[in-house]
């Protein structure tokens, strides 16, 4: 009688242990799963973003390279206007 009892604790101690290690494992790819999932989410975050620097940094430059033309060409209307200016004092002058 008592060694049907200590087999039949072995037997319950050798399913809780079975049970447990199956939740265990259950858990971990569980977490597993959970983290793939937030490293992807992540990632496609990070991927945007630097979707949306490049596309920043192409702006950028197009403002840049504008802005210098910009420039340039009010230099040279105002290098004609103070150009007209004299030509009309002298014409006025004269």
């Amino acid at each position: 009688m008592l060694s049907r009892l200590l087999k039949e604790h072995q037997a319950k101690q050798n399913e809780r242990k079975e049970l447990q290690e199956k939740r265990r494992r259950e858990a971990i790819t569980a977490a597993t799963c959970l983290t793939e999932a937030l490293v992807d989410h992540l990632n496609v975050g990070v991927a945007q973003a630097y979707m949306n620097q490049r596309k920043l940094d192409h702006e950028v430059k197009t403002l840049q390279i504008q802005a210098a033309q910009f420039a340039k060409q009010t230099g040279q209307w105002i290098g004609m206007v103070e150009n007209f200016n004299q030509a009309l004092k002298g014409f006025l002058v004269w």
